[in-house]
């Protein structure tokens, strides 16, 4: 894994010695294929050049790390545990963060001011149970650490905590199960299911497998109060408010999620890609609220504007064949020139059915009748195939992009459906106006994809890039940018979070998101269940 980036080593965007891009590694289907017009996109969205590269730190330099600050009365009891713990630099450090821009930007430039003093690795509950024990009887702060894929800062550690430190990893609990949970963000690769549970995940599949809410059926937390899980793993119970929903979203400041009991399925046996084309993003938003109105949702169905149409269309491969690229041509003569669909405008929808066969077929059926009539056009099981394909990848763009000075972040929310259109055009347009009040010397990066459906509404997901050139602090700059995105997410009715979760980035909204009331009761419910502050990661609250 990369100490300072997304992701595996062997696997990253890089420019090769003619200058085309390329991504490396066979861990990927695009893996050692040629991206000819990538070059050119970059130069034309972000004014970047290949002759204006930034360098990052090659490794981590172990006499920039805080030093570990561990008690030894604590150490001799965890010894006696015989549970795995480490406090070497590497190992801390790689604990100490999540993957925010703000983060990854540190690791390249310089180092945290604080992260863990000890790394400990149980292997069942009864370890857990033990690690809280003793942080109760010492007086240390626990960080539970899954996979490390947070995007909401949850990961960093507070700066003015005078305790010591325990990352807690939860990796050695993981046991392969061979079984479909149809569970899939985009993180999978590398987040926990204890993650989550903790924050409240969705997949690209929730249409078919629901969200990580709908597959629980019984979770186990050790706290520092005691163990809480129900007493019997039935469907629902009428018991008063959920416990469950106290520790969904409860982000590592309640305990540590141990045991998980969750819904499986068997593997599908037949799968199609597919997309369809738009003549502009009002049709293809309509044509989702259709299909979520219908309730005939395929398993994934995203919707992307213009400007990632664009962005998608610039990470396509090399076609290896001359016939390839005369049918490409033929496709694009035919949506563009005779159906007068135009380039600039148009939007893409991409599909995955999966299931019985005979079903999937019917169902795919019932999706492009519904697009045909907002003047969808069918696109072909390739594109749907490719949009998918980049789900896995998309991350490594970032650490390529600040090796040019291009610094970029995703964000989400979810909608109601009579407010998609405006909220996604007033949310990138204010990117854009606080880009240039900012000093940002090029035009950004602002675009939009709907991705999950619901019958009252979906989620949408931003992307927002810019060149940093002739900006002393760009952090800073982006920080106050994204800022003011949420504040015009808010304004506009869309929510603070629809699974990314709050974190320390997001918690200065979480009055206004749930009120003054509803942040008091989760205020009790911390100090009922954590009078001493054992879990002080600081997120939500």
């Amino acid at each position: 894994m990369k100490w300072n980036g997304w992701g595996y080593n062997d696997s990253k965007f890089i420019f090769n010695k003619k200058g085309q891009a390329e991504f490396t590694g066979k861990r990927y289907r695009l893996g050692g294929m040629v991206l000819p017009t990538f070059k050119e996109w970059i130069e034309k969205t972000f004014g970047a050049s290949l002759e204006h590269k930034t360098t990052s730190r090659a490794s981590l330099n172990v006499n920039d790390v805080p030093p570990s600050i561990v008690n030894e009365e604590f150490l001799q009891d965890l010894r006696a545990t015989n549970i795995s713990y480490s406090q070497d630099a590497e190992d801390r450090v790689f604990r100490a963060h999540g993957h925010c821009l703000h983060e990854i930007f540190v690791l390249r430039e310089g180092m945290f001011k604080r992260i863990p003093d000890i790394v400990v690795w149980p292997v069942c509950h009864e370890d857990v149970v033990k690690i809280v024990e003793l942080a109760c009887k010492h007086n240390l702060c626990i960080i539970p650490f899954g996979g490390g894929t947070s995007v909401s800062s949850a990961l960093e550690c507070p700066e003015e905590e005078k305790r010591t430190i325990v990352s807690l990893d939860t990796s050695q609990m993981l046991a392969e199960s061979g079984f479909c949970t149809g569970h899939e963000p985009d993180s999978m690769e590398f987040s926990s299911l204890g993650g989550w549970v903790a924050t409240r995940a969705s997949g690209m599949k929730k249409n078919i497998y629901g969200n990580i809410e709908d597959l629980v059926i019984h979770i186990k937390m050790v706290t520092p109060r005691g163990i809480v899980e129900k007493n019997c793993q039935v469907p629902r119970m009428s018991t008063g408010p959920d416990i469950h929903h106290f520790i969904m979203g409860s982000e590592g400041t309640l305990g540590v999620v141990t045991e998980v009991t969750i819904k499986i399925r068997p593997v599908p046996e037949y799968q199609k890609y597919g997309s369809v084309v738009f003549p502009n993003f009002e049709r293809g938003v309509a044509c989702l609220r259709e299909v979520a109105k219908q309730r005939c949702a395929p398993a994934s169905i995203r919707l992307v504007d213009n400007a990632q149409f664009q962005f998608g269309h610039a990470l396509k491969p090399q076609v290896a064949s001359i016939f390839t690229s005369f049918l490409d041509g033929l496709k694009k003569f035919y949506i563009t020139k005779f159906k007068g669909f135009d380039p600039n405008i148009l939007c893409v929808a991409t599909l995955l059915f999966e299931g019985d066969r005979e079903k999937v077929l019917q169902h795919e059926k019932q999706v492009y009748d519904i697009a045909t009539k907002f003047g969808g056009l069918a696109a072909g099981e390739d594109n749907g195939q490719r949009g998918y394909m980049l789900t896995f990848v998309i991350a490594y763009l970032r650490d390529l992009g600040l090796d040019y000075y291009v610094i970029g972040e995703s964000f989400e929310t979810s909608v109601p459906w009579d407010r998609v259109l405006d909220l996604c055009r007033n949310v990138k347009e204010r990117i854009v106006r606080e880009c240039k009040e900012k000093g940002v010397q090029f035009a950004p990066l602002s675009t939009c994809r709907v991705t999950q459906t619901y019958d009252a509404g979906a989620c949408v997901y931003f992307y927002f890039a810019f060149n940093y050139r002739g900006i002393s602090d760009p952090i800073h700059v982006y920080e106050q940018i994204e800022r003011a995105a949420r504040e015009e997410i808010l304004a506009n009715g869309g929510s603070l979070s629809h699974h990314h979760g709050v974190g320390k980035l997001r918690k200065r909204w979480m009055k206004e998101s749930i009120s003054d009331v509803g942040l008091g009761m989760l205020r009790s419910v911390k100090e009922y269940v954590d009078p001493n502050n054992i879990f002080g990661n600081k997120n939500l609250l």
